[in-house]
């Protein structure tokens, strides 16, 4: 199909498979990273003197090195890089080659598993990341030096890759990054958007005869490769028989070996998870477990450091909310009357929050009047009450259900509960900031379109909560998982390790019927007198583009009264007929016609901004000048310098539906080319259809694929280990 679908989602096609994926070349690293709806890296400043998203964002990154690095040194000591598999990895490898073979049952090779982690009598805290500290420094000013980027440039042209892929490397891999080149060229694979067969021909360049698919690099490229890309589908980790399986797919002559060669040089972790018995067993954990009857199943994963300890510190976080007693803040008859006095459903929220650290609540987008009503019920009785969005649009429609402004940084004592950013949040540029210890300074924190949070943002949010305080994760379950790897809200839902209040307030009008309907499996014609609903159904991608244009610049203003600037187009995708580049491309030329003459914008364009990967900033083009564009963006000034205008800023009139998460707009045209049919989910058309407020044009080429993805295809599985590592940690509750 031409539609590019989001990689980094549900919705695209499995990044561990070996057909094909995202059109990509080795001419231009921004190529194949342009397929990906949320990747570009940028930078953006502010002009005041506040920190810089990006400056913000370095500093969360930071912390979570640091944090990485400290659970590193508890777990156990260096490997000696280069050496031979040994300790637990080398041990625990041998006993499921062992099972495979048949040579032993996985009962005597494995015996009864202990559990991954113990509750301690009394709730530990986590060391807490220290408060976050603005980069020096220009956001702009980061980077490699200036020597290393020529030197990188010089062995690249050298093995015929493209030049333009220097300050990429360089940044990666640091000083001496041209000498490491030269010693293992297959570090190549690590630049976002180069392909084994592309580093291939890289390393072929460089070591002529020397190059072989045997090679021990490049097994262990490839490995690394394969997590990296399966984190981008949203898997914290991957079955040891899948990866092996897929390495062989990737011309890998010795997939046991490059695992064994990963793990040794500490690039790749091990990990053996015992599962509940259920009867029947899937096909490849029988392989994995042996005989029937033969012990305890388990699973055997392999994942990336980074992403591994952040989910394991996840659990930790969690677990030591759930087994703490919150802080007592206001009598029980406080909380009670508190209770009383809300209606429906969140007065079961009030209850549940009063006796709980942890409380998920699931609903439509009417359902967030509830957790609005549980803030205002605590700030009442004197909770430093917070509420936080993964986006700035989140933030700020919420905001408005709060009847308060978006908090300014810092706001230690606001009128009434306000709503922040989690990386705002998290780095002090909003919210209350953090207290002596290091932790929020904050009673309970509402976190709303929590199905976005990924496992490092709520790692980095548990730890960060001080000790007795409360956590509500509240959003749709529905809706599209987060951009990063893990599926930290379902994952929850699933464990059942604290209540769940489900809203019973439905979405009104014709719209919420709708949307209710395909959360349910169900696309059906619903009554729409006020033309809430409207089909425009097309013959190609071509007449799609007209058409969306004709609804956006003319029939939604005049018939519903919506003007263009508060409707938002939605697709599937940047490439094809009919991707977003297309759509905004034709959408500019009627709208805000121009020459283009700042990197392709002028003054009034509608934008996204994409200052690191995964975050969106919505915006328009103010100007620009020898700093950069400007731009503003969520009623803030941000600017992007000129180098990093072209990979972290696209124009804004059509989004995917990934980028459009956490808002809503006055009306939405979804558009549906009929090669986008493999793009859809049921995921993915709830999330998209229900961006709108009050009117839904869908410009609709896939015909009967459209009530069939609604019914038959659900979100993509996500391989992860939360569930597991809450398990005897927390006790299973029924609420």
């Amino acid at each position: 199909m031409s539609t590019e679908p989001e990689p980094a989602t549900e919705d695209a096609t499995d990044a561990v498979d070996t057909g094909p994926e995202t059109p990509g070349t080795a001419e231009t690293a921004g190529a194949a990273s342009d397929a990906r709806s949320d990747e570009p890296a940028g930078d953006g400043g502010d002009a005041a003197a506040q920190v810089s998203e990006v400056e913000a964002e370095l500093a969360a990154q930071r912390i979570e090195r640091e944090r990485i690095e400290r659970r590193k040194a508890e777990k156990q000591g260096p490997i000696d890089a280069g050496g031979k598999l040994s300790g637990s990895a080398a041990d625990l490898l041998a006993a499921v080659r062992a099972v495979e073979s048949g040579e032993k049952p996985a009962a005597t090779v494995f015996g009864a598993p202990e559990p991954a982690r113990r509750p301690a009598p009394e709730p530990a805290r986590p060391p807490r990341p220290a408060p976050a500290e603005p980069s020096a420094g220009p956001a702009g000013s980061v980077g490699p030096a200036p020597e290393t980027v020529q030197s990188v440039r010089r062995v690249l042209a050298e093995g015929g890759a493209p030049e333009g892929l220097a300050p990429q490397t360089a940044a990666l891999l640091g000083e001496g990054a041209q000498d490491a080149l030269r010693a293992d060229p297959w570090l190549l694979l690590r630049v976002g958007g180069v392909r084994p067969e592309q580093a291939d021909g890289f390393a072929r360049a460089l070591l002529g005869a020397e190059c072989g698919p045997d090679d021990e690099r490049r097994g262990r490229a490839v490995t690394v490769w394969l997590l990296e890309q399966a984190a981008l589908a949203g898997h914290t980790a991957l079955e040891l028989p899948r990866l092996t399986a897929t390495l062989a797919q990737r011309g890998v002559p010795d997939p046991d070996a490059a695992v064994q060669s990963t793990l040794a040089e500490g690039e790749a972790l091990a990990f053996q998870d015992a599962l509940e018995e259920t009867g029947a067993r899937r096909e490849g954990e029988r392989d994995e477990e042996g005989e029937e009857g033969g012990g305890r199943p388990v699973r055997v994963l392999i994942g990336l450091e980074r992403y591994a300890l952040a989910e394991e510190s996840l659990a930790d976080g969690l677990a030591r909310l759930v087994n703490s007693a919150p802080k007592q803040d206001g009598s029980a008859a406080d909380w009670e009357q508190a209770a009383g006095s809300a209606q429906g459903s969140a007065a079961e929220l009030i209850r549940a929050v009063a006796g709980h650290g942890l409380v998920l609540h699931t609903g439509g987008e009417a359902s967030l009047a509830e957790p609005a009503a549980l803030l205002h019920a605590a700030h009442a009785l004197g909770l430093r009450a917070w509420a936080a969005a993964p986006g700035p649009l989140g933030r700020d429609r919420f905001a408005a259900l709060l009847g308060a402004a978006p908090a300014e940084p810092p706001s230690p004592e606001p009128e009434g509960p306000a709503a922040v950013t989690v990386t705002g949040l998290l780095t002090g540029v909003e919210g209350p900031g953090r207290d002596a210890d290091g932790a929020l300074d904050l009673d309970l924190l509402v976190v709303v379109d929590a199905p976005q949070l990924d496992v490092e943002a709520g790692a980095l949010l548990a730890e960060s909560l001080p000790d007795g305080a409360r956590l509500v994760l509240a959003g749709d379950p529905a809706v599209l998982w987060s951009v990063g790897p893990g599926r930290v809200f379902a994952d929850l839902l699933a464990a059942r390790v604290c209540p769940q209040i489900a809203s019973r307030r439905p979405d009104p009008g014709p719209l919420g019927e709708l949307v209710s309907g395909i959360g349910i499996g169900e696309l059906s014609q619903v009554e729409a007198p006020g033309k809430e609903v409207v089909i425009v159904p097309v013959r190609d991608a071509g007449e799609a583009v007209h058409r969306t244009v004709q609804l956006v610049a003319d029939s939604v203003p005049r018939a519903i009264g919506v003007p263009a600037e508060e409707t938002q187009v939605i697709t599937p995708g940047h490439g094809g007929a009919a991707g977003t580049r297309v759509l905004n491309a034709a959408l500019k030329e009627r709208l805000n016609p121009g020459p283009g003459r700042f990197g392709g914008f002028d003054p009034g364009d509608r934008v996204v901004h994409t200052p690191v990967p995964g975050r969106v900033l919505p915006g328009r083009v103010v100007t620009a000048d020898a700093e950069g564009l400007h731009l503003s963006c969520a009623g803030e000034t941000v600017i992007v310098p000129r180098d990093r205008v072209e990979g972290s800023v696209r124009h804004g009139w059509a989004l995917t539906a990934h980028q459009a998460l956490g808002g809503r707009w006055p009306a939405a045209v979804v558009v549906l080319p009929g090669d986008a049919v493999q793009a859809l989910s049921r995921p993915w058309i709830y999330t998209a259809f229900g961006r709108a407020a009050q009117h839904l044009s869908v410009v609709q080429g896939v015909e009967q694929a459209l009530p069939r993805a609604v019914a038959e295809t659900p979100a993509k599985p996500r391989t992860t280990r939360l569930p597991i590592l809450l398990a005897p940690q927390i006790p299973t509750t029924t609420d």
